[in-house]
């Protein structure tokens, strides 16, 4: 899979691919992260990416000429829509969640642009096939967000893990009964550590009233912490 992230500030993206699972799955030849410096589509000798808005208004607003420049240049024009996605990170976009991330991860291509300064040319909008928030607050940039989304989705990425290892994490569907659970809770040794013992079911053997055990726990952590996960009919 390949992400494309769009940015001013490509400097920001060194160190988070740089090391650990994402490191690898591109080392695996899993993932292919390319990052695209903006300024390099700007506008005239100085590359203008942004300008004043019409009717005034406090900053500046990044421009749709150069936007649309530059997400010509980027798309794969073999791939279409099924296999590739045009993000813009915006506070006004829909709240990512797990559930975006399993849908980008099946994806071929996956370009997500950086907002930054005061916003977007709204016509910018029309260029990009989805708007996506990480919560409601506001950043200075677009850059860690997008390097969320990234993670999130890359560790998805056939390859990048184990097949498994994805399986029964939070917020994971339960096909049973089209809920998003909590994850259940784990355990390592030692088995007794300052008189907190680990559950006699998880030193059992019995793997059945183990997966038992496990789907009662995340649902009482589910309807503790995040009632809203659970849909009742």
């Amino acid at each position: 899979m390949k992400i494309s992230i769009i940015t001013l500030f490509p400097e920001m993206f060194v160190g988070p691919f740089s090391e650990s699972i994402i490191k690898r799955g591109i080392e695996k030849g899993a993932l292919d992260i390319n990052i695209i410096q903006l300024r390099d589509f700007g506008v005239g000798k100085h590359r203008m990416v942004d300008d004043t808005p019409y009717g005034g208004g406090t900053g500046m607003l990044l421009k749709v000429d150069v936007m649309d420049a530059v997400i010509e240049s980027v798309k794969d024009k073999r791939l279409n829509s099924t296999d590739q996605q045009v993000v813009l990170l915006d506070p006004r976009g829909e709240v990512f969640k797990q559930t975006h991330a399993q849908a980008f991860s099946h994806l071929k291509h996956l370009i997500l642009i950086c907002g930054h300064y005061e916003g977007y040319d709204e016509r910018i909008r029309d260029l990009v096939d989805q708007t996506i928030s990480i919560g409601d607050f506001v950043l200075t940039g677009g850059e860690i967000p997008a390097m969320l989304i990234a993670d999130s989705v890359g560790r998805l990425v056939s390859g990048v893990l184990k097949d498994d290892a994805t399986t029964h994490e939070s917020f994971t569907l339960s096909h049973e009964e089209n809920n998003s659970l909590l994850e259940y809770p784990q355990y390592t040794m030692p088995s007794d550590y300052k008189g907190i013992k680990v559950p006699e079911v998880l030193l059992s053997g019995n793997h059945q009233e183990i997966e038992k055990w496990r789907r009662e726990q995340a649902e009482k952590i589910t309807q503790i912490h995040r009632p809203d996960l659970l849909k009742t009919s």
